[in-house]
């Protein structure tokens, strides 16, 4: 699950970067399509995640849902879901005749992608406080842990913000 927000969702997202992604492609289309493929693999990957821990869970016999991590896990996992249902509108929004504008519908998407971002770096920040890792991570590398998913977090923020932000213009 890990794998699946912090590589897979970063990078769908820093896709409409221009020097941000390795895949710099041309046209606005394969960036779309490389976007819905990465989103689509987080899904894949985070409902595979959620499947072996419920099948872990049941195994040891232990609750479910009893941690902050898994709380918020749950929570980043339906907000993913519904952002992708979102995403599906804007490739289909004269399909489905919304009357928001398209650029709106961006901006609703972009903005509501960055909270699940935030929220699944959140979740990631808070595994590191469970008592499985930090039995296994201790001292500055467990400190480097926790502050690892800050970096791109900011970035994607950075990104977001740049394109979608109306810019001011300077006068002299």
């Amino acid at each position: 699950m890990s794998v699946a927000y912090c590589l897979c969702m970063t990078e769908g997202i820093l896709l409409y970067s221009a020097e941000g992604s390795p895949f710099c492609f041309k046209s606005r289309k394969g960036k779309v399509r490389l976007h819905w493929l990465c989103q689509a693999l987080v899904l894949i990957a985070a409902g595979t995640g959620l499947g072996f821990v419920v099948a872990s869970k049941n195994v040891s016999e232990l609750r479910h849902l009893v941690s902050w991590h898994s709380l918020l896990g749950s929570c980043t996992l339906a907000a993913s879901l519904l952002q992708a249902a979102c995403g599906v509108t804007l490739i289909f929004h004269k399909q489905l005749h919304l009357s928001s504008s398209l650029p709106r519908l961006k901006l609703y998407h972009a903005t509501c992608g960055l909270v699940v971002y935030l929220l699944a770096t959140v979740t990631v920040m808070s595994a590191m406080f469970s008592d499985w890792f930090q039995a296994m991570v201790k001292g500055v590398t467990w400190w480097a842990y926790l502050l690892l998913p800050l970096f791109p977090a900011l970035v994607v923020m950075n990104q977001i913000t740049n394109a979608y932000l109306p810019r001011r213009k300077m006068s002299s």
